[in-house]
């Protein structure tokens, strides 16, 4: 998962415009290809949480009473960071030009 971190922390966080026929080359369909980006952005961004959530745990102080919330100035930062990553489909968008992606064809079983 922090290889994921280390490729999204280069990219440009904005969202750019992208030429399609280059997106449908690389599968020979553009519904394909987005299918393929748009599942790899799910894993992307499920890694992502089950990271911070463990990191913040870390962090987490049980009490009794609602009154007795602390800021915690790690927990900030470590949201913080999280927060600037790229959106999960700009990394994979990114993966899937990069041919970074691996991809098969589950055949019908009938």
């Amino acid at each position: 998962m922090s290889d994921i971190k280390s490729k999204a922390q280069g990219l440009d966080p904005n969202v750019q415009p992208r030429d399609v026929r280059e997106l449908a080359d690389k599968s020979n369909n553009i519904y394909e290809s987005i299918a393929i980006i748009g599942k790899r952005a799910r894993q992307i961004s499920s890694d992502l949480k089950w990271e911070i959530q463990r990191k913040l745990e870390e962090f987490a102080v049980s009490t009794d009473t609602i009154e007795e919330v602390q800021e915690n100035k790690e927990q900030i930062e470590i949201s913080k960071f999280y927060e600037r990553l790229p959106n999960t489909a700009i990394i994979a968008t990114n993966e899937f030009l990069n041919d970074e992606i691996q991809w098969r064809y589950v055949e019908d079983r009938d």
